[in-house]
């Protein structure tokens, strides 16, 4: 059986594209088959891994959204991984969105959202050969200052910035104190688009998928 790499995030992992012109399909706001981060390493890493793509625009680690429904990482948690046991490897990718004013969480909270997370996910019973639960962690790149003048400083609201370059910190920490890896986006040579400052570039998707086919088959 193929290597089940599951990849648990947001937006920028269900590739949501804010730049008409950076993607090849602008009119419908995602990088395609082509460009996405997901997509792109399960070319590179062939034949024997099977990429599973479980993004969602809205995601928080364990946070509920009063305005919209579903949209907790924990509540979805079980059915995700079940279905695709035995699982390899868990990538998580979270807590851009659980920096919403509306929630009302600090980088701490967020930090203990993630920890919560992953205790779950390691007390799943999915994993492969042995049980052993193996979960990366990656840090978001923290938002970039100027969204508070783009479209989108209202859904965000006041403090997102400062809680999402708090995260990286808070991240590292939980990983360690849980046993999973570790990676920090911003030192992978990510960066947003000149939108709305908070969604990849097709480039960066690139970057993504070329430093986890390089540190994935390390990890099993």
């Amino acid at each position: 059986m193929k290597k089940h790499i599951v990849c648990l995030g947001d937006s920028n992992t269900h590739g949501y594209c804010a730049d008409p012109a950076d993607c090849a399909d602008g009119a419908l706001q995602r990088f395609n088959e082509e460009e996405r981060w997901t997509c792109l390493l399960q070319k590179k890493l062939g034949e024997d891994y099977l990429v599973a793509e479980e993004g969602l625009s809205g995601r928080t680690t364990v946070f509920d959204d009063p305005l919209y429904e579903h949209l907790s990482a924990l509540d979805y948690l079980y059915p995700c991984l079940k279905s695709h046991e035995p699982v390899s490897l868990l990538i998580v990718m979270l807590g851009t969105n659980d920096t919403k004013q509306r929630l009302g969480a600090n980088a701490y909270a967020i930090g203990l959202g993630l920890r919560r997370l992953v205790r779950k996910a390691q007390t799943v019973d999915c994993w492969g050969p042995g049980g052993t639960p193996n979960i990366l962690v990656i840090a978001p790149l923290p938002i970039d200052p100027r969204v508070e003048r783009s479209p989108v400083a209202q859904e965000m609201g006041a403090g997102a910035v400062e809680k999402s370059q708090r995260l990286p910190g808070q991240f590292r920490a939980v990983a360690g104190e849980t046993g999973c890896h570790f990676l920090d986006a911003a030192a992978l040579g990510c960066a947003y688009n000149q939108i709305d400052f908070m969604h990849l570039t097709r480039r960066s998707h690139a970057a993504l998928a070329a430093a986890l086919a390089e540190t994935v088959p390390t990890l099993l």
